[in-house]
């Protein structure tokens, strides 16, 4: 099998299979029919797997990164599926670190073209089921398995996990998810299963509180991440994995409940070898030093306000290249940003990327110094040539962006 050969393969799965990432909700198939199909026709290998479920509107990356990192100091084979990805499919499915062995995708969508007619998923669907096929073929003690969009009619939902967990619960994909927060948490509440303890890390009361009717409805246990001290860090340096480091902390001690055996020694090695341990980059990752160049993938409100206001805390000049997909509410982003910077906004490589003229009205009223550009690589290749040394570049607004800039340039 050639490199061009696995592109090809690639390149019918997202062409075949109606996908989010590309086409945003028309490609959103909600419900447990299809996948549960699936993975019936592939012997239900999600059985034979020790898993554990995050959920949430921000964190499940980085808190999924960070569990992966620390069972995998503590000697443990650690799968883990997260979504999407930023460079190439195959991110999406690692064990240890490591990406899914392109002979091995490739070889399984020949076993996807050849499913019955009547058998019709989606592309996350087909993409979850090989992931929990690789990851039995493969015999790891845990699969970490992150939720991709929602929670109680998600396509991972087929599991039955040792440990559930929710990051957090803020407005993002209210087209599909609904338009408040409560609405929001019981969709994301969806993952709670009978007897298997919930690890939450929201804040707000009233979610909490859900999230508490939920666990006793299922005779479940309710553990408050939120309540645990630390001192613990980690090389993942956004401002908001401290609240991320405190569910994994609580994860942890429930694994330790259940006689996983993880030494301190191996959580603070495991936090602080996040991105060495599992390739993870694109929350708060330093690109470059000179100038100081950050990427962060954050996209919906609530994120990008952190982000921003660890941005505001650095006092440099800032240089903020931009982009969104098309169900962004951009208004509602601009209120948001920071004043001492020039922006560049661009337009993500992507199906759902929203070119910046279509709303470029708000940039007009927001009184931003701002330029647009049709390509998110124009957008920074402008911005390294205007910054000065006491500087620094900012490279977000939506995974996409992120995605497109470090394709172009971890390369070279």
């Amino acid at each position: 099998m050639t490199n061009q050969e696995y592109q090809k393969e690639v390149e019918w799965l997202f062409n075949q299979a109606p996908n989010y990432q590309i086409d945003g909700k028309k490609a959103y198939k909600p419900g447990l029919e299809n996948i549960t199909t699936l993975c019936t026709f592939f012997g239900n290998p999600q059985n034979h797997l020790k898993t554990i479920h995050i959920g949430g509107t921000n964190g499940k990356g980085s808190t999924s990164n960070m569990l992966a990192s620390v069972l995998q100091e503590a000697g443990y084979k650690v799968g883990l599926y997260n979504s999407p990805h930023l460079i190439d499919f195959s991110e999406r499915i690692k064990i240890n670190g490591v990406n899914c062995e392109k002979e091995f995708i490739y070889g399984f969508i020949q076993k996807l073209k050849n499913l019955p007619a009547a058998i019709t998923p989606s592309f996350f669907e087909f993409t979850t089921i090989m992931a929990f096929e690789y990851f039995k073929q493969k015999e790891v003690d845990f699969a970490i398995i992150e939720v991709g969009l929602g929670g109680r009619l998600d396509a991972t939902n087929i599991i039955n996990p040792m440990i559930s967990a929710i990051t957090n619960i803020a407005l993002d994909h209210q087209d599909i998810l609904g338009n408040t927060l409560e609405e929001i948490a019981r969709e994301k509440a969806g993952i709670i299963k009978n007897s298997v303890p919930l690890i939450s890390g929201e804040e707000n009361d009233l979610v909490t509180q859900i999230f508490k009717i939920k666990t006793a409805e299922l005779q479940s246990e309710f553990i408050d991440a939120t309540s645990v001290q630390t001192t613990f860090t980690s090389d993942l340096k956004g401002n908001y994995q401290t609240k991320n480091i405190k569910v994994v902390l609580a994860i942890i001690r429930q694994l330790q409940k259940e006689e996983v055996m993880i030494s301190t020694k191996n959580i603070e090695q495991g936090l602080l070898n996040v991105q060495k341990n599992t390739n993870f980059i694109g929350r708060w990752y330093e690109f470059s030093a000179d100038p100081l160049t950050i990427c962060d993938t954050a996209h919906n409100q609530a994120g990008l306000k952190e982000v921003f206001a660890q941005l505001n805390s650095i006092p440099k000049f800032k240089h903020i290249i931009l982009g969104f997909v098309n169900d962004k509410k951009i208004d509602e982003i601009l209120q948001i940003l920071p004043t001492d910077s020039t922006y560049y906004f661009a337009k993500p490589n992507n199906n759902r990327g929203r070119h910046p003229t279509d709303y470029e009205q708000l940039l007009k009223k927001s009184k931003i110094n701002y330029k647009i550009f049709d390509q998110v690589n124009d957008a920074y290749l402008s911005a390294k040539q205007l910054v000065k040394k006491e500087e620094m570049i900012f490279i977000g607004g939506s995974n996409f962006v992120v995605g497109d800039f470090l394709e172009k340039n971890l390369e070279n």
